[in-house]
């Protein structure tokens, strides 16, 4: 029985240790720092973590904006995920959504840039089919479509 205590212990440490872990604002790097209040100066309800070998931050800017950032150590964005609008969505993505998706609506859009390539991810919901989880790039193609 002390065993098994004692694995799960260790499981649940592990478990805890891999995880992002939140850090002060203090402990990340004035570089990158220095870059993000650059970019996002009306950043608000700014929250850091480690991530791996990544600085991560999620912010809002005005109101109900969500965005999340991830830095390198030298301070480049890597990856930025942001809320936006369906009127912010180019026009091969919403004639695509309107010729495959018709009668749907979109719920949690967000723009993922990743390394500078932009994809587009929602929630697309219809009262009477199955509701679908998309991932669509700036040209217009369906990367991942999964049941809801």
């Amino acid at each position: 029985m002390k065993k098994q205590i004692l694995i799960f212990a260790v499981i649940l440490f592990m478990g805890s240790t891999l995880q992002a872990q939140d850090i002060p604002q203090s402990q990340v790097p004035s570089i990158i720092v220095n870059e993000f209040t650059s970019r996002f100066p009306k950043a608000t309800d700014v929250e850091w973590e480690m991530d791996g070998n990544f600085y991560n931050v999620e912010f809002e800017i005005g109101w109900n904006t969500d965005h999340e950032v991830w830095y390198n150590a030298e301070g480049k964005m890597v990856k930025h995920k942001e809320d936006i609008s369906k009127s912010e969505l180019p026009k091969a993505v919403s004639d695509r959504i309107e010729t495959d998706f018709k009668g749907y609506s979109i719920d949690d859009l967000e723009r993922i840039t990743d390394n500078g390539k932009v994809v587009y991810k929602m929630e697309l919901n219809a009262l009477t089919q199955t509701d679908w989880d998309i991932v669509i790039d700036s040209e217009g193609k369906v990367l991942s479509k999964i049941a809801d």
